[in-house]
């Protein structure tokens, strides 16, 4: 095989491990939305007009005006379960009719728990000026397959960790107006992999790893204005982040033929995040009752490649369509020191039917939440939620390809569905005033 072919192949044979980055969680595919426990328990209905260090993520105006000192912490414990079902995926071998996949026909539970931690502090440094800082893990989460399920052509193990880190300036020219500004930090860490065929299938499968981390930068703007003390707008937009990971991919266990792809390369992988459009409201209609009310536009339509650096150079589709997401919720304060919360949000999925697989098993799905905080001593409180995720059953259709464009590309007629899919939310965290 000539040195050209060799590298075509090779990037055929990438083509297949990178079909998707991440996995679908409580958020569209493989955004994290618990950057608040107090948002949690509202189903993330009023983040964007709501005040304090805890809406930063949502908005960098929320701080505009503050006096003193307001700080948050939150963890989230996120449990997904369901079931990715084969109803006849076919593998088409150089030379032989299609033939079952092969495999456990059925995957439970593929998306790992994991806890997602988030903090926020603000400080008023003037009347009229403020400075934030947000941590927080915006996507991020872990499938992990078994090595013989009938999904292995397309998903074995993915692991994505993003950091996003957010100074934030926030300037209230005016006690009804306040406008901000921030610098999104976000590294990432990625590692995915899927097993490859080889050409008889009398032997055992190869195997194939992407490894990649890399730091880049985004950028957030809001406005929030405040018709006395009853209403709040509030409006917010935050850039896509074009990520690039420098890393390698190692290939091993391909034999005959296509042995020579075996090893180690250098390579770099680029793509991007969704942009974010936010406009809510909240409204104090009584004394103990304030209702919330949001809704987000997701610009997924940037991911819509994988991008393959050199010495491949190959770009991977990913298709992914824009969204949106409604979500509605209340606030009551029981007493002084005892706020509850419910909401309820309608999130749709970037997916598409033909251009879902098994890496990202996502679909729409409605959030139900319910939560509350609890003063401990003055300015010093306790917030807790939970949220139960019901996900739409969906198809797993995305005709992939082993080494695609080669002589010997071998297509994966691929034939799921996503079942009984839902996901429990606990969060806990806390806030303080100084």
């Amino acid at each position: 095989m000539s040195k050209l072919s060799k590298r075509a192949l090779f990037a055929a044979t990438v083509s297949t491990l990178v079909g998707g980055i991440a996995t679908s969680a409580n958020a569209a595919a493989f955004y994290l939305q618990e950057q608040s426990v107090r948002g949690a328990g509202r189903a993330f209905s009023g983040e964007v007009a709501d005040q304090g260090a805890a809406s930063l993520w949502w908005n960098p105006a929320a701080i505009g005006g503050m006096t003193g000192g307001d700080a948050a912490v939150g963890l989230s414990e996120i449990m997904p379960r369901g079931n990715v079902h084969n109803n006849g995926t076919l593998i088409v071998r150089p030379g032989q009719a299609p033939a079952p996949v092969g495999g456990s026909a059925d995957a439970h539970n593929p998306i790992n728990n994991g806890m997602l931690p988030s903090g926020q502090v603000a400080y008023g440094i003037t009347r009229q000026l403020a400075f934030g800082l947000s941590v927080s893990a915006p996507y991020s989460f872990t499938t992990n397959y078994d090595s013989n399920s009938w999904v292995r052509y397309t998903a074995d193990k993915t692991h994505l960790q993003t950091v996003d880190i957010q100074p934030s300036l926030a300037f209230a020219p005016t006690p009804e107006i306040s406008i901000g500004v921030g610098l999104n930090a976000e590294h990432v860490k990625a590692s995915l992999s899927n097993f490859l065929p080889n050409l008889s299938p009398l032997l055992p499968d190869g195997h194939q790893t992407l490894k990649g981390d890399g730091w880049d930068w985004g950028w957030s703007v809001g406005a929030q204005f405040h018709a006395g003390n009853a209403v709040t707008f509030g409006l917010s937009y935050k850039s896509s982040v074009k990520h690039k990971l420098d890393g390698n991919v190692i290939t091993a266990g391909l034999a005959g033929p296509i042995a020579g792809q075996n090893g180690t390369i250098s390579t770099t992988a680029e793509f991007r995040t969704p942009w974010q459009a936010m406009i809510g409201m909240r409204a104090k209609v009584t004394p103990a009752l304030t209702l919330n009310a949001e809704i987000n536009r997701f610009g997924w339509n940037k991911f819509d490649t994988i991008n393959l650096g050199a010495p491949l150079n190959v770009a991977i589709p990913e298709n992914y369509g824009n969204t949106w997401s409604y979500a509605g919720g209340l606030d009551y304060a029981l007493s002084p020191g005892v706020t509850l919360r419910a909401g309820i949000q309608r999130d749709e999925s970037p997916t598409r039917d033909k251009h879902r697989d098994a890496r990202v098993p996502d679909s729409d799905r409605w959030n139900f939440a319910a939560g509350g905080s609890f003063d401990v001593t003055n300015g010093v409180g306790i917030d807790a939620a939970v949220n139960y995720i019901k996900f739409k059953d969906a198809s797993i259709d995305r005709t992939t390809a082993a080494y695609a464009g080669s002589p010997v590309q071998t297509p994966i007629l691929v034939n799921g569905t996503l079942r009984n899919a839902h996901a429990l939310v606990l969060s806990i965290g806390g806030h303080v005033k100084f």
